[in-house]
């Protein structure tokens, strides 16, 4: 793994603990309670950043158990990657894509069996990540459903910006439903 992956996996680790530890301090019923505007509960985000995090490692497993002809990820694969984390800085919703969105999550879950699977989910990703020869690392492997193909370092630039945005969202509910426990 390049100095830089590992950099950027230690960086959104300490953010998920982070956010983690903040929630830790609020009960299921805060946690699944929904703003007054209809979106997400704190959990519902949570959901959906979990299965974009695990839909994301599986497509990339998905993608090398073939043993695919890839190409080297250069400035238009970065290129994406920017533009992506650009795209969550702006302060309109976008609808989320089939399988990480309102069809998916749970109306009601357990912060700490969610906060697990994701906890074990980036375990995971880690694991993986460190496994791959190191010329992967350097190919347009990960396939964004808006972006396109990227880097796994742009997929994990991916993650970051992701989190970023959807953490501000989880602040914002939890703050406007309360309920601390």
């Amino acid at each position: 793994m390049t100095p830089s992956l590992d950099h950027r996996l230690k960086k959104i680790d300490r953010r998920l603990q982070s956010l983690l530890d903040e929630l830790s301090s609020y009960d299921n019923e805060a946690l699944n309670r929904k703003p007054a505007d209809g979106g997400w509960s704190a959990l519902q985000v949570m959901h959906h950043l979990i299965l974009a995090e695990e839909g994301s490692l599986k497509y990339v497993k998905k993608k090398l158990s073939f043993n695919p002809e890839l190409k080297t990820a250069g400035l238009s694969s970065a290129w994406r990657a920017f533009l992506l984390n650009f795209y969550f800085t702006l302060p309109f919703k976008f609808k989320a894509p089939p399988g990480v969105g309102d069809d998916v999550l749970p109306e009601k879950s357990d912060f700490k069996e969610v906060s697990e699977r994701w906890l074990a989910g980036r375990k995971a990703l880690r694991e993986y990540l460190e496994n791959l020869p190191g010329e992967l690392l350097q190919k347009s492997i990960y396939r964004h459903p808006f972006a396109g193909r990227m880097s796994l370092e742009g997929m994990v630039k991916f993650f970051d910006g992701h989190f970023e945005r959807h953490r501000k969202q989880i602040e914002r509910v939890v703050a406007e439903v309360g309920g601390s426990g």
